[in-house]
């Protein structure tokens, strides 16, 4: 028979091969569920203002438009090619690594899918030699709050509304005021888009035939989007996005932050929230 100080070694040993093997399925689960399922995804810029600003967080469906090495996480080459491919359908929230590195995760609307002709006339997008019914609406107002200044900021800039000057009411509050539009597409999805600047550097683009396999995608702030109507460099346009390098689809807001939490302050989490973004799909 064993001593009892033995008995207790070979438990502590069991113990232990237990709680490793839990965290060896805990994290297999989460890689499943990372890589197949859903994703996290938060919004670093104003590039797809108004439908997202700075600060929220999302939850990124895996499945919709199928797997490539990008749906695994820091791309592991472990899907060749591309299996259960689907294509977007236009009006889509895709989130994608932008070309030509591929490092980076981007958030674009799908406009144009292979076989389209895509032109850009006086900010308007013209489809298959069409315009995209575009009209005018209420103004985007919105308050400036501390992720919008921090990201002016980093970007060397001046004005958190990336306009000469952000507006104040009588009590002092700054906001930013931007000209709207509803956009609807053949199909009719609608959505709304920014548009300040008119005939502005992306305003007018050429007509472009999308190949099989490449997509179209423009952000919905229209003056604050590096995307496919600029050729594709680090840091800069996109170009036309394989199919390969989509990641998911867009599928709901879960948290909002204004960007004046401390981890260190538990309460700020919750003061500095915008609950009243939580729960917004597309």
């Amino acid at each position: 028979m064993g001593t009892v100080d033995e008995k207790e070694k070979t438990s502590a040993k069991s113990e232990m091969a237990d709680f490793f093997g839990f965290l060896l399925k805990l994290a297999v689960f989460v890689f499943v569920l990372r890589s197949f399922i859903f994703a996290p995804f938060n919004i670093p810029s104003e590039s797809m203002q108004p439908r997202l600003l700075i600060g929220d967080y999302l939850i990124v469906a895996k499945w919709p438009y199928g797997y490539s090495r990008h749906s695994l996480p820091y791309s592991l080459p472990l899907i060749p090619g591309r299996i259960f491919a689907s294509t977007p359908q236009r009006g889509d929230v895709a989130v994608f690594k932008a070309p030509p590195d591929q490092k980076l995760d981007y958030i674009k609307r799908v406009i144009g899918i292979p076989g389209d002709i895509i032109e850009i006339r006086g900010g308007q997008v013209i489809l298959n030699g069409k315009p995209v019914e575009r009209r005018r609406i209420e103004d985007f107002v919105i308050p400036v709050t501390q992720n919008m200044i921090d990201a002016t900021r980093a970007e060397g800039g001046i004005s958190p509304c990336y306009r000469p000057e952000f507006e104040e009411d009588k009590e002092g509050a700054r906001f930013c005021r931007y000209p709207q539009y509803r956009e609807t597409l053949p199909g009719g999805k609608s959505y709304n888009v920014l548009d300040v600047v008119q005939d502005g550097p992306a305003d007018n683009r050429e007509p472009v035939l999308i190949p099989e396999g490449r997509l179209f995608l423009m952000g919905d702030n229209r003056d604050r989007s590096a995307d496919s109507r600029f050729p594709a460099e680090p840091n800069g346009g996109i170009g036309l996005v394989p199919e390969e390098n989509l990641v998911g689809k867009a599928m709901l807001t879960v948290f909002s932050t204004d960007g004046t939490s401390n981890w260190l302050l538990p309460w700020t989490w919750f003061t500095a929230a915008r609950f009243n973004r939580i729960g917004e799909g597309f």
